[in-house]
């Protein structure tokens, strides 16, 4: 008698949902409200990640952006990087860096680190149109802590990220005219903080879909006074990406959110921002439609004036919503 009031119990209290509900998937995932959610590790595979987990406040002290790794690729050295140590002007001499080349610079999001996929994917497609300076911003440390620890970090690895590139062109030269600053999920974050600690300096910066969990009204958030023009490629919007405009302009690719054409597993979507934008360095087909609202974004019934996505063109400027229809595998 006593177990079967024990179980009823039990049975009542997870009816009374005291003991949160772990979703299947992320179909009733809503911003700002829902604990639980699905995201990609760095194969792509989906972790659960809990929005209540306490923020590691002795970890920041010891992982934020001050372990930055900073490697180094050019048309001499495409597949082996060269590091470059900041403050530490023998590594820059040391390397192929030259200051009158243009510079790109990309930076990976949670769980990443400066060997996935998505960094010599858009590498390659920068070097393969345009002698120039990549550097891959390597935050691992930090970014493979949970999630909401690594989120609260984003600030001091921007912060970090800003201090070396404003040495790194103060001592080695350079032209902040021919800086654009890439940046995917949590990445996206770092290099809006990253542009303004230089002063917004950075001729371009592009968002790849933007981390939305924790992100929604964050003054540390990517936003249109982080660079001269900044631009956002939104594909997983209402889940892992922010889907309102963050940029100058915005960018919502088959409406931008999940599922994304091709994509069968709900985390796919959020990835796809890096290989549309790889695909656009190189080819520069994808052309955008101005939307009169988010909403027409979101329904891909934009007819207004053409303005073409992504691309590596440092001098692009251009403002608005914009909405396109791609395929579904590369080059899309």
């Amino acid at each position: 008698m006593k177990l079967l009031v024990v179980l009823s119990a039990l049975v009542a209290l997870c009816a009374s949902h005291a003991i949160p509900t772990i979703p299947g998937d992320n179909s009733h995932y809503v911003e700002g409200e829902s604990r639980y959610i699905w995201m990609p590790d760095g194969e792509g595979k989906p972790v659960l990640v809990d929005l209540h987990e306490p923020v590691d406040e002795a970890l920041l002290q010891t992982r934020n952006g001050a372990n930055n790794a900073y490697w180094l690729f050019t048309r001499n050295n495409q597949n082996n990087a060269q590091v470059i140590v900041h403050n530490n002007v023998n590594t820059i001499w040391g390397s192929n860096y030259q200051g009158s080349r243009p510079l790109k610079v990309i930076v990976h999001g949670w769980n990443n680190n400066g060997n996935t996929a998505m960094n010599p994917l858009i590498t390659s497609a920068f070097l393969a149109v345009q002698d120039c300076n990549v550097i891959v911003v390597d935050w691992r440390a930090l970014a493979n802590s949970n999630y909401n620890t690594a989120a609260a970090g984003v600030p001091s690895v921007g912060q970090h990220l800003g201090n070396f590139l404003t040495w790194l062109i103060n001592t080695a030269g350079g032209n902040w005219n021919q800086v654009h600053l890439v940046g995917f999920s949590l990445g996206a974050h770092v290099v809006g903080n990253a542009g303004r600690q230089t002063g917004n300096r950075p001729a371009r910066i592009t968002g790849l879909d933007p981390a939305g969990p924790l992100w929604g009204g964050n003054s540390n958030a990517l936003n249109a006074n982080a660079g001269q023009y900044v631009e956002a490629i939104h594909t997983d919007g209402h889940l892992l990406g922010i889907f309102n405009p963050v940029g100058n302009a915005d960018f919502y690719p088959n409406g931008g959110k999940n599922p994304q054409p091709g994509c069968w597993v709900s985390t796919c979507s959020h990835g796809r921002a890096t290989e549309l934008f790889a695909s656009s360095v190189r080819t520069n087909h994808f052309v955008g439609r101005r939307c009169g609202n988010v909403w027409e974004a979101e329904l891909s019934s934009c007819n207004g004036a053409t303005f073409n996505m992504g691309n590596g063109i440092v001098t692009k400027r251009g403002s608005g919503l914009y909405g396109l229809l791609t395929r579904n595998a590369w080059p899309f």
